[in-house]
């Protein structure tokens, strides 16, 4: 039974877990979606009730009936690498590549429609309060006189993208999406700008650490990135920090476990990557959970098998029945 792997071709995340394939021994492809057709080809056979599939890429055919599991990582855009692309073949290879695959039986991480549905923040805000997990006060407007509004009732504000984009392999350069950070508000702004597009404001948490849990089935991996005493206010975002202190394990809260895998089974995810952050009462606030989230930079500071539980759980053949928390295997309940 093969494990299939859909990315782009420039993912070191994805490269951590198949290295960890290799030495198990278990069977593994790696395609781009983009390079269908041309560098990859696949076929179909839909005969006397029953369905033989094939895929080919880099020289190897794999057939589609003895796929194990299915990782939906980072995958390109189908038909966007073809001589002259257009919508109509893009729609054609997406229809063809996954209505395919989803007849396979082979589980997946993520379900593609989970997957798509889970990327909106707005979806993922309001999932998150219905799960039990703490959300900081959010609007998400386009009324100028709502966000002054909602500013009076919590002065201290950041502003970040509705979006959660990330470059599309094939994409043109002039159509990758700029990655904006988190940004907190300055006192006195009009806001008038939101009514160009929508705008979304959260109460900014005076936090003591970041946290990044990283569930991988029952799985749960937390590390946490301590806030500098001396740190900038005006730096809220962990991925723009200047501070080089290094993420450490950490236990996850009973609480925020339970509410966790609520949200990960109520929204069919496999995967998720949690960001938190964590206040002085030890409050884990939840900022948003990415279905394909990087894993790499907390597994080199912490060296918790996160690639190996991806690699792990992409070889099992059924469900999970443990719970892996920060590199200790525990009963799940």
């Amino acid at each position: 039974m093969t494990v299939l792997i859909l990315t782009c071709e420039q993912d070191v995340t994805a490269d951590l877990v198949v290295a960890q394939l290799h030495t198990t021994g278990v069977p593994m492809v790696r395609l781009d979606p983009a390079d269908l057709p041309g560098g990859v080809a696949l076929s179909g056979e839909y005969v006397n009730g029953a369905f033989r599939g094939q895929l080919s890429t880099g020289g190897r055919l794999v057939s589609l009936n003895g796929l194990r599991s299915i990782w939906l990582r980072r995958p390109g855009v189908p038909a966007t690498r073809v001589a002259e692309p257009s919508p109509w073949l893009t729609e054609e290879s997406s229809q063809a590549l996954y209505g395919m695959l989803r007849g396979t039986g082979a589980r997946w991480m993520n379900d593609p429609d989970a997957a798509r549905r889970a990327r909106h923040k707005p979806w993922q805000i309001r999932h998150a309060q219905r799960s039990g997990l703490p959300v900081p006060a959010t609007l998400i407007t386009t009324f100028p006189q709502a966000a002054r509004d909602f500013a009076e009732r919590f002065p201290d504000l950041v502003v970040k993208p509705v979006s959660g984009t990330h470059p599309i392999s094939g994409a043109r350069p002039q159509e990758l999406p700029s990655t904006i950070p988190t940004s907190r508000i300055a006192p006195g702004t009009d806001f008038a700008a939101v009514a160009f597009g929508p705008t979304l404001l959260q109460r900014r948490i005076a936090k003591v650490a970041d946290i990044r849990l990283t569930v991988v089935g029952d799985r749960m991996l937390a590390a946490r990135k301590a806030l500098p005493p001396d740190a900038d206010p005006d730096e809220v975002d962990v991925r723009y920090a200047t501070s080089g202190s290094p993420w450490h394990p950490v236990d996850v809260p009973a609480r925020t476990a339970t509410a966790v895998r609520a949200y990960l089974r109520d929204a069919e995810l496999a995967y998720g990557a949690f960001d938190f952050v964590e206040d002085a009462d030890g409050i884990w606030w939840f900022l948003e959970c990415n279905q394909s989230g990087q894993f790499g930079f907390v597994e080199l500071d912490t060296g918790q098998p996160i690639s190996r539980s991806v690699a792990d759980w992409l070889s099992h053949d059924g469900p999970d029945t443990e719970t892996h928390r920060n590199g200790r295997m525990r009963s799940a309940p």
